[in-house]
């Protein structure tokens, strides 16, 4: 059956919801519990980190029609969820409209007081809105900027025309085109560049002497101290891109006093695009050495307190070539207790594993196994012995419950101790001589009782083990 469509959400085919800025406490179960009261749920999924299984913050709940889906969104965005305001939109399936940024604005110079909900209800009066966040820190304080994403390119464009240099809380904003990163101003023509490891000695006018080697100059500035000391580094502006990028090119390098530092230069950057290059050189780097040393380095555990570096070394040298062995200690040199040992191929660390694993050093048995990143060893750890999930749904709004638990022909009602009995029976009868009145029970869905093996159930004979039957 085809859904029924809204007449003024005919964008949307399916009634599926985005549901972000969640504490990472919350799970399917409680959102269940707050979107079953709108209407019949179908299926709710909480996004995960693949690794530690961790609560990545956004959910996808799914409704059976869409006009569920349109009164949740209505009426539960910004609802308080374990104390932190969800943040509700319509699912975007088509990745295609997300990134082509039409009906996307940019708003800042925000008052700190304004948050989602206000920014929602400011700009909704415009058009239907896909989706709007202010951008936050770590600690949930507004950055004072946000965005808007708007179904149409015109709902956007009324909204830039209207509130474009209006006040808000006290503060004039800017409403103004989403750009992408890649296509702003600066980031293709940047003239501003950063140096350092010059002489104390220079001033303004010697650093711009210096750069207006490479074209014309529009101004420098030298960081200094509460003395007016040079700090030896500063900014160069250049009036055009190409001088700074022949700057960058042809006078980094120079040695200006015997046995002192190289001239440092490099692209002016912001604090924020700064921090996102040496994080991605950090994960670049982190990654290559894993990857480098997969296989080949080894956990230790279990080792007495008395064992050297070198016994320790000693104990693993037979099974191969050790590029590095170490015993971790404290502060004072008291030994933790384990440690790490590197091998030259995975090789050598496999055989080393199977032959040293159990073996007494100093009286006790070392435990050696396969280093694994801190990450991986507790998303194994939470998979296999963490608690199995406890939530998960069926048809309509009746949680999912297993078949002996849902059959319609099945009579429950409560038994000795509260427990529930199936169709009148006991849950388990008394070991011993049968009683003829067990054999008259049926268990629709479930073993028969100790000591019945012929047992009638619907649909047959119960059959001996070791019987098969194939139809």
């Amino acid at each position: 059956m085809a859904a029924i469509v809204p007449p003024n959400q005919t964008h949307f085919q399916s009634a599926s919801l985005y549901v972000g800025d969640l504490n990472n406490d919350v799970v399917e179960a409680v959102l269940y519990e707050l979107f079953n009261k709108v209407g019949p749920v179908a299926s709710i999924r909480v996004c995960r980190d693949t690794v530690t299984r961790r609560s990545l913050g956004y959910a996808y709940v799914n409704f059976h029609n869409v006009q569920d889906a349109e009164r949740a969104l209505d009426t539960m965005n910004f609802t308080d969820i374990k104390s932190r305001p969800c943040r509700i939109m319509w699912s975007q399936r088509d990745p295609s409209l997300r990134k082509s940024g039409v009906g996307n604005i940019f708003v800042k110079n925000l008052a700190p007081s304004v948050d989602n909900r206000d920014l929602f209800d400011t700009f909704s009066e415009f058009g239907n809105i896909l989706s709007g966040k202010i951008v936050t820190d770590e600690n949930g304080v507004s950055k004072g900027y946000g965005y808007i994403h708007f179904e149409t390119a015109e709902s956007a464009q009324a909204a830039i025309e209207k509130l474009n240099g209006m006040t808000i809380e006290d503060h004039v904003v800017y409403v103004g085109p989403f750009v992408k990163r890649q296509e702003r101003t600066g980031q293709a023509d940047w003239t501003n560049l950063y140096v350092k490891q010059f002489p104390e000695s220079w001033d303004d006018n010697k650093l711009k002497e210096y750069f207006s080697q490479a074209g014309e100059v529009a101004n420098v500035s030298i960081s200094k101290d509460e003395q007016g000391k040079s700090k030896q580094f500063g900014f160069v502006n250049f009036a055009e891109h190409s001088s700074a990028e022949k700057a960058l090119n042809e006078l980094a390098g120079k040695v200006f006093e015997e046995g002192g530092p190289e001239l440092y230069i490099s692209r002016a950057q912001k604090k924020a695009e700064r921090s996102r290059e040496i994080k991605q050189k950090l994960d670049q780097l982190r990654g290559e050495r894993i990857t480098k040393f997969q296989g080949m380095n080894l956990y230790v555990k279990n080792i007495d307190d008395e064992v050297t570096d070198e016994q320790f070394r000693e104990a693993f040298s037979a099974h191969g070539t050790i590029t590095s062995a170490k015993i971790m200690r404290t502060d004072d040199n008291t030994s933790r207790g384990f440690g790490y040992v590197c091998y030259s191929s995975p090789e050598e660390a496999t055989r080393a594993v199977s032959e040293l694993n159990g073996k007494l050093l100093k009286g006790k048995p070392l435990v050696v196994t396969l280093h694994q990143r801190k990450d991986v060893r507790r998303a194994h750890l939470a998979a296999t012995m963490g608690p199995r999930p406890r939530f998960s749904m069926g048809q309509g709004n009746v949680p999912f419950m297993p078949m002996y638990m849902n059959n319609p022909n099945m009579n429950m009602r409560p038994g000795p101790g509260g427990y529930p009995m199936m169709g009148g029976m006991m849950p388990r009868p008394p070991r011993g001589p049968m009683n003829g009145n067990y054999r008259q029970q049926q268990m629709p869905y479930g073993m028969p009782p100790y000591g019945m093996p012929n047992m009638q159930i619907p649909g047959g004979q119960m059959k001996r083990p070791g019987q098969c039957h194939l139809r």
